[in-house]
Formats: C-alpha cells, sequence, structure tokens
C-alpha cells in the first residue's frame, strides 16, 4: 500500500484541493512474509519430506460472488484444481515444492457437502503412496497463501489453478453468470466463456487464460492502463483522435463495490477529465475500454502499440 497524502491535481493542470483515500505515485516499500496454511498433521508413510497433506472432512459449498459456488473443506478453505492434473485417468502432477504451496488434500475422512452428487468424489493414489481427494477425477488441494477461510488467493495462478467448483469444473466468474455447469476457463480475445447479459458488479476480477487475473467493467469489457499516461499527477494523455478508439471508463459509486471479491474501494477514485467527465482510475491510474473488444472478456486491445495493456485489480498492468 502506497503513502497517503493530500495533493492538488485536476486533469489541466489547473489548482484543486483532493484528499486522496487511496495510494498513489509510489511503489510498495519492502517483500511481504509468506503466510503459511494451517494444517492438520497427517501420518503418511512415504510422504514426501516437507509436504504435509491436510484433511477435508465434510465439504461445504461457499457462494463466494464473483466466482459463483465454490468448494471448501470443513475448516472453510477453498479448495483448488490444477490444469497440469489431469481427470480421466486420474493424475496429481503436483510434488515436491508445488506440493509445500499447494498441500494436497486426503481423501480418508472426506464427504460430500449438502447438494454435491457424492458419487462425484474419488480419490488417485500419489506418487508418495498417500490417498488424494478427487473432485470428478480432478485432484484437490489447499493453498498456502489462503491464510483464512474463503479466500481464493490461489485463483488463477500461472493460469492453471482454480477454486473447484460443485460439479468438479473451474470456479471462475464465467460460470457464475452461466445458467448450466460445463465452466471451463475464460477465453482471450474472443470473449470465450463469458456469459452475455449475466449480471456483474461495477468492476470485478476475472482470470483470462492467457493474461491471468484482470479487471472489468459491470458489462464484461476488459478494462486497460495507457502507459503515456502518469498516477502521480493524474493525467490521460488519451485525447482527441485517441479516444475514437479508447474510452475512458466512467466512475462509479464506490459502495457498489462493497464485498467485490479482489477490489478494493480504497485503490477507486475519480479522475476528472479536461472535458467535465468523471474517469475511473485503479491506484491514480486512468482506466479505458476499447472499441475493437467486441464482447465481454475479449481482449484485443493488449498490447496495442506497445502501450495498452489489462490491468490488475493493484492496477499494475498485466503483461
Amino acid at each position: 500500500m502506497r503513502n497517503w497524502r493530500i495533493a492538488t491535481v485536476t486533469a489541466t493542470g489547473t489548482v484543486a484541493a483532493l484528499l486522496l483515500l487511496t495510494a498513489c505515485g509510489g511503489e510498495d516499500g519492502g517483500d511481504k512474509k509468506a503466510d503459511s496454511v494451517a494444517q492438520t498433521p497427517v501420518a503418511a508413510q512415504g510422504q514426501a519430506a516437507g509436504v504435509r497433506p491436510v484433511t477435508a472432512g465434510k465439504l461445504s459449498i461457499w457462494k463466494s460472488g464473483p466466482l459463483g459456488p465454490v468448494v471448501t473443506d470443513s475448516a472453510g478453505f477453498t479448495l483448488y484444481r490444477f490444469d497440469n492434473d489431469t481427470a480421466s485417468p486420474s493424475k496429481s502432477t503436483c510434488d515436491g515444492d508445488c506440493a509445500k504451496a499447494w498441500p494436497p488434500v486426503l481423501a480418508a475422512d472426506a464427504a460430500a457437502a449438502e447438494g454435491m452428487d457424492a458419487k462425484l468424489l474419488g480419490k488417485v493414489t500419489r506418487s508418495d503412496g498417500t490417498q488424494q481427494l478427487t473432485l470428478k477425477g480432478w485432484p484437490l488441494y489447499r493453498f498456502a497463501k489462503d491464510t483464512q477461510p474463503r479466500q481464493t488467493n490461489g485463483q488463477g495462478v500461472g493460469g492453471t489453478w482454480f477454486a473447484a467448483a460443485p460439479d468438479g469444473n473451474k470456479a471462475t466468474a464465467a460460470a457464475a453468470g452461466a445458467t448450466t455447469g460445463g465452466g471451463s476457463g475464460t477465453g482471450t480475445g474472443t470473449g470465450s466463456g463469458e456469459q452475455p447479459g449475466a449480471a456483474l458488479p461495477p468492476l470485478s476480477v476475472r482470470d483470462d487464460a492467457k493474461l491471468g487475473p484482470i479487471v472489468r467493467d459491470a458489462k464484461g469489457r476488459t478494462l486497460y492502463r495507457f502507459t503515456k499516461d502518469t498516477d502521480w499527477p493524474m493525467k490521460s494523455n488519451c485525447t482527441g483522435p485517441c479516444l475514437e478508439k479508447w474510452k475512458p471508463a466512467k466512475m462509479l459509486d464506490k459502495a457498489a463495490l462493497k464485498g467485490v471479491q479482489g477490489i478494493d474501494p480504497k485503490q477507486v477514485i475519480e479522475f476528472k477529465r479536461p472535458d467535465g467527465t468523471r474517469q475511473l482510475t485503479i491506484d491514480c491510474w486512468p482506466l479505458y475500454w476499447f472499441t475493437g473488444d467486441k464482447a465481454p472478456g475479449d481482449t484485443s486491445g493488449q498490447g496495442v502499440g506497445g502501450t495498452w495493456f489489462a490491468v490488475r485489480a493493484d492496477g499494475k498492468l498485466a503483461k
């Protein structure tokens, strides 16, 4: 988080006092220590050194909002599936250091959640001999950086890790808006996996198959940053003909962001453009949508001119 400060900012350089309720104009200082997940000690012969599987108990279904229904263990921790694994036949490819970051969930005491098809649960023998829980054939894991119940810090990591939906598919924003199951991830450049007309928060994060977690608006449009803009002082250098293709994202009611996963309302503030319109910013970077994106989830603007890039929830470029 950057330092709070009182600043004088306008789009045209005239003086107007703004008390910024966000952090602008400096990089995050210091490294954060990696959090470790609480794990239940398990005796397992042949278990890899440093890898401690976790028990599941009776599973639950958490209605997570942007991701839709998500499977959690009895302690409320999100369970994940790994794209590099296989479901038919079931096989786990996460061993060694991978399994330290993604502790495998044991099958021994697992029970289906209310409303879940118990027949979807199974088990697979790992390389160390332990029996790992599977859902629709997919081995299940927890994430070491989920330090509290109902966190999804592992969602979209490396473009291969996703929270598990109750039907065994990936829990994604697209799946949350779909009327039927089968969400298998989100597309890039074609809007694949997006549900037209699905109700979305005014601002949310979706996991793009190639770009990872990126920000979109209430219409599902990818939001972009222009590298020729500045965050301090806040300034948009997209003017004149530039605005024919790149439309400033409109400022929104920050109260509507309460409870939206992955979005920090404190990072969202208003930027007043030269024409008086109110533009949305994240971490003081002006945001835009691209007229070349024809469907929700499109990312046709990514890398245009080497200056336009989708944006992450912390304001950084999605590269």
